[in-house]
């Protein structure tokens, strides 16, 4: 049977069994149907994105960066933040999250961290995060209690399968190893296992460091390095086409695509869609479904 014909029939059944729950007084019954139907509202949403997906590698794996902006440790602070989010909305989302490269903040935070998240349309739904995130509170590092903005940038790529052609000339890198400074336990810095490489015709570095060996922190770079170049391929073709066309407007730093507000009020915006949340703190435990399907309908000009 169809995949919407199933859940077409699902609904159905569901609505009749609250019917009779309503008509009968049933309130045991009630409840556990209310509760089966949230599970199939779900299923009907992931089966939504199925037709709201139209990129290229929608369903590969994706590489996400956080980088703090300017503002020191307050920046620094909301790079942990949204990484916290973003792991929290993996975990909900039954996606595997590795870190693969980590720079602590100098008093508190991150000043930047990549990490890889697995699993079925990974970058296809993340995709819709790249750009600028905009905060703005009362900061806790600041002892007049005044209010501060700060910014950070997501950028995520496809993981590039072996099957998609992206031609490296191991005679144009530069390979270099250093000891690990972020996170990962004690024994991280005894020995050179961050590795750090150079392509050096387009001048891309990329790094990696973590608690395991040199060589899969090789091995996880070059996987960096590979989406870097393949996407590097794919926005020259997509400039030379909008060099015919014009009117080409690139993501820079200031022009945020979302603004979280904790003070004086609480509420997040998204400046694509419009789209408002004012429960803050749910958003920040992961709870970015609602943009990210806001995200995907306006794309889909469904």
């Amino acid at each position: 049977m169809h995949k919407y014909e199933e859940l077409l029939s699902s609904f159905k059944y569901i609505n009749d069994i609250l019917e009779i729950a309503i008509d009968e007084n049933e309130e045991e019954l009630y409840k556990d149907t209310v509760k089966e139907l949230i599970i199939l509202l779900k299923s009907f949403r992931e089966f939504e994105l199925l037709i709201l997906f139209s990129g290229l590698h929608d369903e590969f794996n994706a590489i996400g960066s956080l980088h703090a902006g300017a503002g020191g440790t307050e920046a620094q602070d909301w790079v942990e933040m949204l990484f916290r989010m973003y792991s929290r909305w993996a975990e909900a989302s039954n996606y595997e999250i590795e870190i693969l490269d980590y720079l602590a903040g100098d008093e508190a935070g991150i000043k930047s961290v990549t990490f890889m998240v697995k699993g079925a349309y990974a970058y296809g739904k993340l995709k819709c995060e790249e750009g600028v995130h905009r905060l703005i509170r009362i900061s806790p590092f600041d002892a007049s209690g005044r209010r501060h903005t700060s910014f950070a940038s997501f950028s995520v790529l496809p993981e590039i399968t072996e099957d998609i052609e992206v031609n490296i000339n191991q005679e144009e890198l530069r390979i270099d190893t250093y000891r690990s400074s972020g996170a990962g336990g004690q024994h991280i810095n005894k020995t050179d296992s961050a590795v750090r490489i150079t392509h050096i015709p387009s001048g891309i570095v990329v790094q990696c460091q973590n608690e395991r060996s040199q060589h899969s922190n090789r091995l996880a770079a070059m996987k960096i390095l590979r989406a870097r170049l393949y996407e590097m391929k794919q926005r020259q073709a997509q400039d030379n086409l909008q060099s015919l066309k014009g009117d080409y407007k690139e993501i820079a730093w200031g022009s945020q695509i979302r603004t979280y507000t904790i003070n004086p009020f609480n509420l997040i915006k998204d400046h694509r869609t419009n789209l408002e949340i004012g429960n803050v703190q749910a958003v920040l435990d992961g709870g970015l479904d609602d943009f990210i399907y806001a995200c995907l309908h306006k794309k889909s000009n469904i």
